[in-house]
């Protein structure tokens, strides 16, 4: 799958549901930096989406990169309640509170 929308990205098709996809591709292969790119990307052409606000916290925060992985979440909890997208609102949440948690302790 990486390999055929790395072609499309190569021939100019880039758009946010490609660079979404890369993005979950590469964070499935356990790849979080790249995968990291690819969702920053997303967002930066389509800030209200939502799902790649997640995907780039989790990406974010497996690089190690906590506070990226916070103002990720903050964004893509505004961007969900904005468009009434209660589930990704709510694991954003999940995500958020632990991550507090975290730094914590």
């Amino acid at each position: 799958m990486i390999e055929s929308l790395q072609k499309m990205l190569a021939k100019g098709m880039d758009n946010p549901m490609l660079r979404f996809g890369l993005g979950k591709g590469y964070l499935d292969l356990g790849d979080a930096a790249e995968a990291a790119i690819h969702l920053q990307r997303c967002v930066e052409q389509d800030p209200k989406y939502s799902a790649a606000w997640k995907l780039l916290g989790k990406a974010l925060k497996a690089c190690g990169d906590l506070d990226g992985a916070r103002r990720a979440w903050e964004q893509g909890l505004l961007a969900a309640q904005a468009h009434g997208d209660k589930q990704a609102e709510k694991e954003m949440d999940v995500f958020l509170r632990k991550l507090n948690k975290q730094a914590g302790s």
